[in-house]
C-alpha cells in the first residue's frame, strides 16, 4: 500500500492550497482517511479526516479547512484557504483499514499507512 501526497507549496499569507493524496495497493473507499501536519519541532497534529460517520476536524481549522475524497480515484483532498504562517508545516495523509471511533482519529498511532508528507510554506 501506498500513499502519495502532493500539491504543497509556497504560498502568500491569505492563499489557498489543495493537497491530494492518492492511494494505491488497496482501496479505502469505506474506510477513514485523514490528513495530519507537523511543524519544525512540534507533534504530529490531527488536521481532518473523513470517514463513513463524517467529516471531522482539529477545531483550530474548522472554516478554514475542507477534507473531501473521490472514493472512485482512491483519492482525498485537502482544500486550504485563508492561510497563515502558522500553517506552514510538513501534511501528511493517513489511512486506515479499521472504522476508527472518533476519538481514535486524532492518534497518530491509530493509523495504519502514511504518505511521504508534502511542505507547505506561509511566510511572515
Amino acid at each position: 500500500v501506498q500513499l502519495q501526497a502532493s500539491g504543497g507549496g509556497l504560498v502568500q499569507p491569505g492563499g489557498s492550497l489543495r493537497l491530494s493524496c492518492a492511494a494505491s495497493g488497496r482501496t479505502f473507499s469505506n474506510k477513514p482517511m485523514g490528513w495530519f501536519r507537523q511543524a519544525p519541532g512540534k507533534d504530529r497534529e490531527f488536521v481532518a479526516a473523513s470517514r463513513s460517520g463524517g467529516t471531522h476536524y482539529s477545531n483550530s481549522l474548522k472554516g478554514r479547512f475542507t477534507i473531501s475524497r473521490d472514493n472512485a480515484r482512491n483519492t482525498t483532498y485537502l482544500q486550504m484557504s485563508a492561510l497563515r504562517p502558522e500553517d506552514t508545516a510538513v501534511y501528511f495523509c493517513a489511512a486506515s483499514v479499521s472504522n476508527l471511533i472518533l476519538s481514535s482519529l486524532f492518534n497518530p498511532e491509530s493509523w495504519d499507512y502514511w504518505g511521504q508528507g508534502t511542505q507547505v510554506t506561509v511566510p511572515a
